[in-house]
């Protein structure tokens, strides 16, 4: 077989920043075990598979693997699949994704970028010693969404900025995603997130966390938009907007490879 894929930098506006997700259309679902081996030798944080949904509810299927699991949301590779067929039809003007476990999603075009519509996943209060001393910081706020993300609050994005975490420490724990975040600089809002539980130390720009990002800053700044940077090395800027039970983030992206799977 010979399979077309793409690989597009989310929530970027240049090549080498934002996400790097690979996006692979087919014409029929591959045995699992083959969407895995793929996504282990694309060794990027997320493939996305796509497949016409045949069901009438969306225009395409939509999965995400990561080099190690089958995981239940990413927004980054969301975007990316958007851009992909956006791009290639610029008479369309948004595409829909029926998910497995996340229910159907969007991307639309957006001046410039795009609007890509995800569930809000608003957290809880916990009590989690063990998660604050696997980032290595002495006090946070800490909350969690039932999904397996948690969202640590620090005072300042300097707190953030520093954090060296123990990723052995957070792997065990076992949460899909670690969040951290505080007031931004030149944001309202800065993050980062670490996933060593599903395969990666820390992961550039994660759409899926401003799922939970979005109604908790929302609530807190006591408006529905804001601006948010996650500060890996790469980097990367999303709008976030609360739109009742979802989210809506805007970002662009930018395709950097063309290529050819030989199977």
């Amino acid at each position: 077989m010979r399979l077309p894929f793409v690989q597009i930098d989310a929530f970027a506006d240049r090549p080498f920043t934002g996400n790097p997700a690979a996006v692979m259309p087919l014409d029929r679902w591959l045995d699992d075990a083959v969407l895995q081996a793929i996504a282990q030798e694309n060794n990027l944080a997320e493939t996305a598979f796509l497949v016409p949904d045949e069901t009438g509810a969306a225009d395409y299927e939509l999965r995400w693997f990561t080099p190690a699991v089958e995981v239940d949301l990413c927004g980054h590779a969301t975007l990316a699949s958007g851009h992909f067929l956006l791009a290639d039809d610029p008479a369309r003007s948004a595409v829909r994704f029926r998910t497995r476990r996340a229910g159907i999603l969007s991307v639309a075009r957006a001046g410039d970028g795009y609007a890509m519509a995800l569930p809000a996943y608003p957290p809880t209060p916990v009590a989690m010693p063990e998660l604050l001393a696997a980032l290595g910081v002495d006090r946070g706020t800490v909350l969690c969404h039932s999904n397996g993300y948690d969202l640590t609050v620090l005072d300042d994005a300097d707190a953030v900025l520093a954090l060296r975490p123990d990723f052995r420490a957070l792997g065990r724990i076992g949460h899909t995603l670690n969040i951290v975040t505080a007031p931004g600089i030149d944001t309202d809002v800065v993050s980062r997130v670490f996933a060593p539980a599903a395969g990666i130390d820390e992961d550039p720009v994660t759409g899926s966390a401003h799922c939970v990002l979005t109604p908790y800053w929302t609530s807190r700044l006591g408006r529905a938009r804001f601006t948010a940077f996650q500060a890996s090395a790469r980097g990367g800027h999303v709008d976030c907007e609360l739109t009742g039970d979802g989210v809506l983030l805007r970002g662009n992206c930018v395709t950097v490879i063309e290529g050819v799977f030989a199977l």
